[in-house]
């Protein structure tokens, strides 16, 4: 076998409705679909035999690229936000116009950033492009970029 492509991420969240505030209405990332789901096969997938249901949401990120949000029911959950710099952690990028009238909107919306301000990239593969690291309704990073014209 071997990898032949991409197919999504996913993010655990704690409540699906607030988190699809946030990707769809402040992000404007389009909600594909949305279901729960109870079936045997998701319990053997993640290992937990006393799953009592999934809710699940897929959202079409602009350019392509697809996340999957799930809300877990019927198991213990725990945050499990971490700093940037801890093994496990992650985040997604994507890709923007506009990044500093996009940091002032989310910001007058109560998103919260972890970087203090947009970041020039003054070296390596993305000289000349502008980022900022976010935090989603449960603290997971998303980090914003606008890409060099060059």
């Amino acid at each position: 076998g071997k990898v032949i492509g991409f197919i999504h991420s996913g993010i655990t969240v704690k409540n699906l409705e607030i988190s699809l505030d946030f990707y769809v209405n402040k992000l404007g990332f389009e909600l594909l679909s949305k279901q729960v789901s109870n079936q045997e096969y998701i319990s053997k997938i993640v290992n937990f035999p006393d799953l009592k249901e999934v809710k699940i949401a897929f959202l079409q990120i602009p350019g392509g690229s697809q996340i999957e949000l799930l809300e877990y029911v019927g198991v213990e959950r725990l945050a499990g936000n971490v700093r940037p710099c801890d093994y496990g952690s992650g985040h997604i990028c994507i890709q923007v116009e506009g990044i500093e009238n996009l940091y002032d909107s989310l910001k007058e919306q109560g998103v919260q950033f972890r970087s203090s301000q947009i970041v020039d990239i003054t070296s390596g593969a993305n000289k000349g492009s502008k980022a900022i690291y976010m935090y989603d309704p449960d603290y997971y990073i998303i980090e914003l970029m606008q890409k060099s014209a060059h």
